[in-house]
């Protein structure tokens, strides 16, 4: 949950137990991508996305009858669930995605530069050219992982606005009947 919040900027509790109540608007408008346990992730980034109503109702939680097994596999589906969170992450929020990528680039060129610079300002050589080469590939890689990424937000926020107007849409029409 930390992750989701941090990376979706909300305060949910928990993702992952509880009942869902979803109300027809967002059933008709839900793409269930998702085959199995990180349904509850997508549901949670698209209602967050999307500005429905979400609201946690504290439930209280018993442990397992002795003898059952859970059918959970901790660590195939908490990668599954890191994965799908990963996912939306780049699909919903693709500035800050490739933002972050960008920005570890730079930070490899310029760790790697930086010697390079403070020998030539020394010598007035650049002794080891093919690592300048690298750090000029991996520097140019950024900027255009930074500008993919300013590029797919706008995008991003265009198909926002247009599923505002659908929703609209489908409200009107429900209204008619």
């Amino acid at each position: 949950c930390f992750l989701i919040n941090r990376l979706f900027q909300n305060r949910i509790h928990d993702i992952m137990t509880g009942y869902r109540a979803v109300g027809n608007l967002f059933v008709k408008s839900f793409p269930v991508m998702s085959q199995g346990f990180e349904i509850e992730t997508e549901m949670t980034v698209h209602a967050l996305d999307k500005n429905f109503v979400l609201e946690e109702i504290p439930v209280v939680y018993r442990d397992r009858p002795e003898g059952s097994v859970s059918k959970l596999d901790t660590m195939k589906d908490g990668m599954r669930v890191l994965g799908t969170i990963a996912t939306l992450f780049r699909e919903y929020r693709p500035y800050y995605f490739f933002s972050s990528i960008s920005l570890l680039l730079w930070l490899v060129a310029t760790a790697f530069f930086f010697p390079i610079l403070l020998e030539f300002f020394k010598t007035g050589l650049v002794p080891r050219f093919p690592t300048l080469i690298v750090v000029g590939v991996v520097a140019t890689a950024g900027i255009l992982l930074w500008i993919c990424g300013v590029i797919l937000q706008v995008i991003a926020n265009k198909h926002r606005q247009l599923y505002e107007m659908m929703l609209n849409m489908m409200a009107q029409m429900a209204q008619k009947m």
